[in-house]
């Protein structure tokens, strides 16, 4: 299953997908909620064997578990929750798919980060970068003793508003700015002007995969890293998690395209 406070379809239709293609007997449903203790006590009198955690949940959840992975103990946050025979263990399968994103798209381990965000994803997303080697970085953050925190955990600065970007920048944006339904949906994380001097752009709103800002990063021939790439992954780790089984590329590639539709 998966919490949130705004449910999507995408892990539903993926992981379901998944199940049947290799004929596992599980079902994965999607619920929009307010109590995540209420959540977690079902887990546990249901034997439910999976949830994924999505925001506001990812770092409230964690008193009411009884095993942190290093991955969610190293951020402070939880994406997931294995259920072992009534035990409890969260992990963080948002940052495990930053690192291998990071791999993939060969990104530039000199170049500064500019980060907006402070939540539980801004966590995953600047530890990964940060344990990936970027030492330069700048939270850029409202909430000032979030981003401080953050900023102070990886080494890197912040700002409440977002500073002059330098030619080469990372800009990546972890706001839902940008989110299909919300009050921001039409709004750029980063300006058209600070696109430009960027060198690349990471956008993790999965919803839509081309968001404003992926939109304009892409119009202006910047590469681009789209928020489709970390939820398709993650969910992919999370699949591994639940099952014990990995599938192969064909067929995440195939869950993937059935989960967009």
């Amino acid at each position: 299953m998966s919490v949130s406070a705004r449910p999507s379809n995408f892990g539903t239709r993926f992981h379901n997908h998944l199940y049947a293609a290799l004929g596992l007997d599980f079902v994965y449903k999607a619920f929009g909620v307010q109590d995540i203790t209420g959540v977690v006590a079902g887990i546990r009198a249901l034997g439910v064997r999976g949830c994924a955690v999505s925001m506001p949940f990812k770092e409230a959840v964690i008193p009411l578990l009884d095993e942190l992975d290093a991955s969610a103990a190293a951020i402070g946050s939880v994406n997931t929750i294995v259920n072992t025979g009534g035990h409890l263990k969260a992990f963080n399968t948002d940052y495990t798919a930053i690192q291998l994103l990071i791999e993939r798209h060969a990104l530039d381990r000199d170049a500064r980060v500019v980060l907006r965000g402070s939540g539980g994803m801004g966590k995953a997303v600047a530890s990964a970068l940060r344990d990936a080697g970027f030492t330069r970085g700048v939270i850029v953050a409202r909430n000032e003793g979030a981003g401080r925190e953050l900023a102070a955990r990886c080494g890197w600065d912040w700002h409440p508003t977002t500073p002059d970007i330098q030619e080469g920048d990372l800009l990546v944006n972890v706001t839902p700015l940008g989110m299909a339904g919300g009050p921001d949906e039409h709004t750029l994380a980063f300006t058209p002007e600070q696109i430009a001097r960027a060198g690349t752009v990471f956008d993790v709103v999965a919803l839509p995969s081309e968001t404003p800002l992926i939109v304009e990063a892409r119009r202006q021939g910047k590469p681009v890293v789209t928020g489709l790439e970390v939820v398709a992954l993650q969910a992919l780790e999370q699949f591994v998690l639940y099952t014990g089984v990995r599938p192969s590329d064909e067929q995440v590639r195939s869950a993937v395209e059935f989960a967009r539709t």
